[in-house]
């Protein structure tokens, strides 16, 4: 059935206190996708962020993001008292996130309603439920902040190799910091759950997205460093990340450990069965990120400043997709990060699985007619996007596009410089055949480059737009459920809806 939804980062929406969170403002997104005749929500990862503040380096595969936790849920529950979250500078510019000062005040808002919090049955089921994740990510998380936010790697040798002796003392030690990590997981997932349950009331699904690879200094290469490429000493022996091309003459080093998958393959693959049942309980669909690691993945010496000398190692491939279906059914809901270069490989796994992959519109124009992401060679077994998180809005792409390309794009799409080339590009995704087309929330609002989200391999000045206030309206709201319903998208249940 056709469909399409919108991709919008929880930490981009509007709001007090610094950063999108799982408050108001969430709700009335889900409110506003409703009015916009939307089937799904696409967010980021919900993971909490590490060095550089991207989503996709987290100290766990599991945890939510404690900033995303709303504070004024927290004062309606009595945890903070009226007053004290504005107590706190969260930054004063409400369209870029400022991390250093999330950094430096949210934990210690957490830890005042902390104080005044008194566990409950419902606290206890949460954290005997997630105990398998929770007591090794809270250990973790005491266990940094008591060598200054090191990482693992730092650690005394005793704690970092899991002495049981040293464990046991740790937890002794630190019960009250540990108790602390978990209250605030607690209270993160009790937001989520109400959050998700007001979505998929309204019709709305939610796409969640998982990166393919885990932090290295994370509670998850530390608790299970047998499913890792490391040495004696813990220590990646190769790291992940893509080889030179056209976009970036050294590659991308993404540093990353790389999985042992032949230890993974003789366990079963517990961990990725762990993670993957996880993650299908949080959200309706999962994205996966970097699809094509499962069939080969890029290997580069730990220790290199580029990524120049990697090479490729072989991966599961299908086999590991077949167990997939075995444990949550044939038709587990995900979709694959296909793009990027391509193997017939790559593509074999993929159509063997049958999951849908990506066609992204901005791709489109650089190779001509022949291009995989040219609309009319979209497959109905796709989800395509005007652009991802990786890419610049659709202005700003037009501004840095070449005059060849741009052409293309004009005559393709029979641009109208009344309506502007960011609604003729999203009018082209509605129109293709991919049964699920998503929207970028900055080209709905006409936004250039400053609302751009990630730009790949840079670091500062990622994963800080946020929407002003009143931009999510009615009037917007109209104007995509019209045209929606014009290219046959709607729900069922707007169908008849005039």
């Amino acid at each position: 059935m056709r469909s399409s939804g919108i991709l919008m980062p929880i930490f981009s929406l509007s709001g007090k206190y610094g950063i999108g969170t799982l408050g108001k403002s969430a709700y009335e997104f889900i409110d506003f996708l409703e009015k916009a005749g939307q089937s799904y929500w696409q967010i980021l990862p919900l993971n909490p962020t590490n060095y550089g503040d991207s989503p996709y380096q987290s100290f766990s595969a599991y945890a939510g993001n404690p900033y995303f936790i709303d504070l004024t849920f927290l004062e309606k529950k009595g945890l903070l008292l009226k007053g004290e979250a504005e107590s706190f500078d969260f930054g004063s510019d409400h369209t870029q996130i400022d991390y250093g000062k999330l950094y430096k005040n949210r934990s210690k808002i957490l830890e005042l309603a902390f104080s005044r919090f008194e566990p409950n049955e419902e606290y206890n089921t949460f954290c005997s439920e997630n105990g398998f994740w929770l007591n090794n990510y809270a250990l973790f998380m005491a266990l940094k902040d008591s060598f200054d936010g090191k990482s693992w790697l730092e650690w005394d040798e005793n704690l970092r190799l899991k002495d049981k002796a040293a464990i046991k003392k740790a937890q002794e030690q630190y019960k009250k910091k540990i108790e602390f990590y978990c209250f605030v997981q607690f209270e993160f997932f009790t937001q989520w759950s109400c959050l998700k349950a007001y979505a998929n009331q309204k019709g709305i699904k939610i796409i969640g997205d998982i990166p393919i690879y885990v932090a290295l200094d994370s509670a998850d290469v530390w608790a299970s460093p047998e499913a890792f490429l490391l040495d004696e000493k813990l220590c990646p022996t190769l790291v992940a990340g893509v080889p030179p091309d056209v976009f970036s003459k050294d590659g991308q080093l993404w540093g990353n450990p790389l999985y042992d998958w032949e230890f993974m393959k003789k366990d079963g693959y517990t961990w990725w069965k762990n993670r993957l049942g996880y993650v299908l309980k949080l959200y309706d669909t999962v994205r996966i990120d970097h699809f094509r690691g499962f069939e080969a993945f890029y290997a580069i010496p730990y220790g290199d400043k580029t990524a120049k000398n990697g090479h490729w190692i072989k991966g599961p491939d299908f086999k590991f997709f077949e167990e997939v279906k075995n444990w949550f059914g044939k038709d587990v809901p995900i979709i694959a990060e296909d793009l990027g270069f391509l193997t017939p490989q790559v593509e074999k796994m993929l159509k063997k699985s049958g999951f849908p992959g990506m066609k992204v519109l901005q791709f489109a124009f650089d190779d001509g007619a022949n291009s995989n992401y040219m609309p009319h060679n979209h497959t109905k077994n796709s989800v395509v996007y005007t652009g991802t998180h990786d890419n610049n809005t659709v202005l700003g792409w037009a501004e840095s596009a070449t005059p060849e390309s741009l052409e293309l794009a004009n005559r393709y799409m029979h641009v109208d410089p009344k309506e502007g080339i960011n609604w003729a590009m999203m009018r082209t995704a509605l129109m293709s055949v991919a049964d699920t087309a998503i929207l970028m929330m900055a080209d709905l609002l006409g936004l250039g480059s400053e609302a751009r989200i990630n730009t790949p391999s840079t670091l500062g000045e990622n994963w800080k737009w946020r929407i002003e206030g009143g931009c999510i309206n009615d009037w917007l709201a109209g104007i995509v459920y019209e045209n929606t319903a014009l290219y046959g998208r709607l729900p069922k249940k707007n169908k008849t809806k005039k």
